[in-house]
């Protein structure tokens, strides 16, 4: 162990350590940009380019920047001298500089970090004055936008893009006043291998990268006298709405989130859960056809829309592997403008389809051409909580309602498909009742749960054993598929979720600085919820059987297939 002071005080830590990770076991804090720790991830990033973080050294003439500079025995370290201090101050000074100063009207608005640091360091004025870097606005994308003109060259997004999710669209390019991080050539971001996960804006520190906004193209169908608006809400949503209320993470909300839906306005508030008991139904049916009839073996589970492009992009020799179910949200979306519409008595030309999602690339998936273009608008949690600032609710005040019924019901199987390995746990749960006969003894399949980027288990049903793996991140997610590719995959089925922790953690929930903390009180939310339903496998859920027996006929009817199924291309 090496023995050093920061501010006075001893700490002992181990070789390799920072002076950034040393401050903060002693809880000191020292202001960071670039600096990136993607715990979910196991990626720590420390480009120093910032200098925000600078510290002064005894005995040594130069500052250090804290987030790239190991520590040696002896050292005595101060963090807040006048010195580090003012540098600091200048360093932010001339970001700001540099920084459109629209603000009121930005979309990081008081969740801005570079916003936060000038005002933690006192900066009332911007003191230099100069050219600024004029660069366009890239809006071709309908799940983000990219305004470079506001990018501080932190180059996180490169790390998420690059690092953890193996995407490779960002890279910095040009030199001086014209640096930016930007795609190959400059292209559309559309234009890119982009998956539009959305997991750069999470990690974004200002208003550089941004969801698309739809909340308008909302409003406008709420007010339309001639339209019947049904709303849709994911499972993620629930417990992490309430954060945007100063709520703790993990609360449940979904009561409230109900009774505040109908207060804007939308006629119909049902359950994205009922859609996820669905595609339960036709993911255990199809998993077990392939089992059982030589099929193309291991199924992919395909309810994430980021993975799907990804697959589509990298891997096209392999798009015979994930499922062919549609999403839930795309399910409902299709039984919304059939089943559902005949039963309320709408031409479905009058129905608009509203979906709430913890995910930016849902706002692409509803747009896919061979998805039939059933889900209208998707609104992300931050833009749902926007919405119900702007209509003046007071969400803390508001009561417990209920899901409508016809597409309400849902069992606990539904609610964990959130976090990652709950889709693939819902579809075990249902496939061994269709292997034995009867439900497991019990149904909550912890060795399928965790945080670990790659997980593996055996599920026993009856003599059988389904072999499962489970990838969350697309870093992750191209070391199974290159497994597969290679003939090394020895599973049945595999789950894969974009984003690190799962929907939980989406691109579109409340900015969570990807503290693994959030995500697992989060994902607790939803096991909780789980655990308390009174059904917790999906061919329980009476309203799945009414409309099996009432319209779709079976699992894996030809109906069901036309309707609730879908085909993969090549990009």
């Amino acid at each position: 162990m090496i023995n050093i002071k920061i501010n006075n005080l001893a700490v002992q830590v181990e070789p390799g350590t920072t002076i950034l990770q040393a401050a903060r076991k002693l809880g000191i804090n020292i202001p960071t940009l670039c600096y990136f720790n993607m715990e979910s991830a196991g990626c720590e990033n420390a480009p120093g380019s910032c200098r925000v973080c600078m510290v002064e050294l005894e005995g040594r003439a130069n500052l250090l920047p804290a987030c790239v500079s190991t520590v040696w025995e002896g050292m005595s370290i101060h963090t807040n001298t006048p010195r580090a201090i003012k540098t600091r101050r200048t360093v932010v000074e001339l970001f700001l500089s540099n920084h459109p100063k629209d603000c009121l009207v930005c979309d990081r608005n008081k969740n801005c970090e570079l916003q936060t640091l000038a005002a933690d360091l006192g900066i009332r004025e911007s003191k230099f004055d100069g050219k600024m870097a004029r660069h366009e606005k890239d809006t071709s994308s309908l799940s983000l936008m990219r305004d470079p003109e506001k990018c501080i060259l932190c180059r996180r997004c490169e790390t998420m893009c690059n690092d953890v999710q193996t995407v490779g669209v960002y890279s910095a390019v040009h030199r001086s006043l014209e640096t930016v991080v930007s795609t190959a050539f400059n292209e559309p971001v559309a234009d890119t291998t982009c998956t539009f996960c959305g997991q750069c804006v999470s990690v974004c520190p200002t208003g550089a990268l941004i969801q698309a906004n739809n909340t308008e193209d909302v409003w406008a169908a709420l007010a339309d006298p001639t339209k019947t608006v049904v709303v849709q809400t994911a499972p993620a949503i629930r417990v992490a709405l309430g954060e945007e209320f100063g709520m703790a993470p993990g609360t449940i909300v979904t009561g409230k989130m109900i009774a505040g839906l109908r207060r804007l306005g939308f006629n119909h508030v049902y359950d994205t859960n009922f859609a996820a008991d669905l595609t339960v139904m036709e993911e255990a049916h199809e998993l077990l056809d392939r089992i059982n009839n030589g099929g193309r073996l291991p199924m992919l589970t395909s309810c994430c829309p980021a993975w799907v492009k990804f697959i589509e992009h990298q891997f096209p020799s392999l798009l015979d592997v994930p499922s062919t179910c549609k999403s839930p949200m795309e399910m409902f979306g299709s039984i919304a403008k059939t089943y559902l519409a005949q039963k309320l008595n709408v031409n479905p030309k009058d129905m608009v389809v509203v979906s709430i999602m913890p995910c930016l690339a849902k706002k692409y998936e509803a747009a896919r051409d061979e998805l039939g273009g059933n889900t209208d608008y998707v609104l992300t949690t931050r833009e749902l909580a926007a919405m119900f600032r702007e209509a003046g609710l007071n969400f803390h005040a508001l009561p417990d309602e209920n899901f409508d019924p016809l597409m309400g019901e849902s069992t606990g199987a539904a609610v964990i498909f959130g976090t990652t390995g709950g889709v693939i746990e819902a579809t075990a749960r249902t496939a061994v009742y269709a292997l034995t006969g009867k439900n497991p003894e019990n149904v909550e399949f912890t060795q399928l749960r965790g945080t670990d980027n790659i997980r593996e288990a055996t599920v026993k049903a009856g003599d059988a054993e389904l072999k499962i793996g489970i990838a969350n991140g697309l870093g992750s997610a191209r070391k199974m598929l290159e497994a597969i590719r290679d003939g090394k995959s020895e599973y049945h089925a595999i789950e894969i979720m974009a984003c690190p922790g799962g929907c939980v953690a989406g691109g579109g929930q409340p900015y969570h600085g990807n503290a693994q903390s959030i995500i697992k009180e989060r994902a607790a939310g939803l096991y909780s919820s789980d655990k308390n339903a009174p059904k917790r496998c999906a061919h329980e859920n009476a309203e799945i059987k009414k409309l099996y027996d009432e319209f779709l006929e079976k699992p894996g009817s030809q109906k069901a297939h036309d309707l609730l199924h879908t085909k993969y291309v090549k990009r």
